[in-house]
């Protein structure tokens, strides 16, 4: 049996919490197929290397069917996060209720957040979760003052606290914080408005129809803006799908949230959106995508400008690669990639044809695992030029 897997009778998987966090377990069919089970092996197995091989879980995060469990999540978040769990702190933000700054704001949210909760839930049990959730919010601001609080951080950090529990959360969520999510926690709403200007230039290599009839509309892309600082948990019902997309967006660039609204359809199949948005990432990385938003002012306040600083910490975490590399390989050796992938329409940029790239993971989506430090080096004078 794999280590903290529990399959009786191999029927399914069951999910523990990590001490006595709450956790949603994500239960599989009684009849957990062979692909499943092999999955599952080899998350397992980049776990329990030495070191850990993020580089392996990082794909297995992004490939289809994301990390299958909240069990395998509590384990393996922490990683793509270079998050130590070892030894974590006994901390509280019980205290800091009445010197807070924000605590108003983040009790009103927090009171909102109803639909976040399972179905079902107990009220005292929810509740408890609540004022969980409201102490960690308080103390990642009390330690971290640089960061503002923004209406929707509470719907990243609930999602966080479901999977691993108030305890693990708190340094998760830290982390993400100060990587990921800064750009929407600085005291204006210019950096997050400047990543918004992404969207467009990307729909109009995707459905250049589309975007010249969102031009004209002048329907702008504020639209977006809860899709994109809620990673989407402010908008999806189903719990499984906002875990499925934070194992995608935590295994990516922090720009991948963008390229994701980017590719969205009404019906939401989010392994083949999963699929295109690496797609998109690949063939239109945000170096090349900021020519478009005139970004020469950001190159040293953006997190996606300084996304390779994060990266270094660890040797092992080398996002991106791997989708560049699948993405090539369905292509066949006498067929240049432009033949297959894209057409001319101006001389600025090409139509990138997704339709036919969305098999499984589809053609590149595993591309995020390991291409950004391949051009990385050169993202800071790239991006903003």
């Amino acid at each position: 049996m794999l280590p903290g897997l529990c399959l009786p009778e191999g029927e399914r998987v069951c999910t523990r919490p990590l001490e006595a966090g709450p956790v949603l377990s994500l239960l599989s069919p009684p009849d957990l197929n062979a692909k499943r089970k092999k999955k599952v092996a080899h998350i397992y197995e980049a776990l329990n290397s030495d070191p850990a091989d993020v580089d392996a879980l990082r794909r297995l995060a992004i490939d289809e069917g994301g990390l299958l469990t909240d069990e395998i999540r509590q384990e393996v978040w922490p990683k793509l996060l270079n998050v130590n769990t070892s030894d974590l702190p006994l901390l509280s933000g019980r205290s800091l209720r009445q010197i807070s700054k924000d605590y108003q704001q983040v009790l009103l949210d927090v009171r909102r957040s109803l639909r976040r909760f399972p179905p079902g839930m107990p009220d005292e049990q929810r509740e408890g979760l609540q004022e969980e959730l409201i102490d960690v919010i308080l103390l990642i601001l009390q330690q971290n003052p640089q960061l503002h609080y923004y209406q929707g951080y509470h719907d990243i950090v609930v999602t966080f606290l479901l999977v691993v529990g108030e305890r693990l959360a708190t340094p998760l969520v830290e982390k993400l914080s100060t990587h990921h999510l800064r750009d929407f926690m600085e005291p204006t709403m210019d950096n997050t408005k400047h990543i918004l200007n992404y969207l467009m230039p990307i729909i109009d290599q995707v459905n250049p129809e589309l975007h010249d009839f969102m031009q004209s509309a002048e329907v702008g892309t504020i639209f977006a803006l809860s899709w994109l600082i809620t990673w989407f948990g402010h908008v999806l019902s189903d719990f499984r799908h906002v875990v499925r997309l934070y194992d995608f967006f935590l295994a990516c660039h922090p720009l991948m949230p963008i390229y994701f609204a980017a590719v969205i359809p009404q019906d939401l199949p989010y392994e083949t959106l999963i699929s295109r948005a690496g797609d998109l990432f690949v063939q239109f990385p945000p170096s090349r995508l900021a020519r478009e938003v005139a970004a020469q002012q950001q190159a040293e306040r953006t997190a996606a400008s300084t996304f390779k600083d994060f990266e270094l910490v660890s040797a092992q975490q080398r996002p991106d690669m791997v989708l560049r590399r699948r993405f090539q390989g369905l292509l066949r050796p006498e067929e240049p990639a432009k033949d297959v992938l894209t057409k001319p329409r101006t001389n600025r940029f090409v139509k990138l044809a997704v339709m036919g790239l969305t098999v499984a993971l589809g053609a590149a989506a595993l591309a995020v695992v390991k291409s950004a430090l391949e051009w990385a080096p050169k993202f800071q004078l790239q991006l903003f030029p």
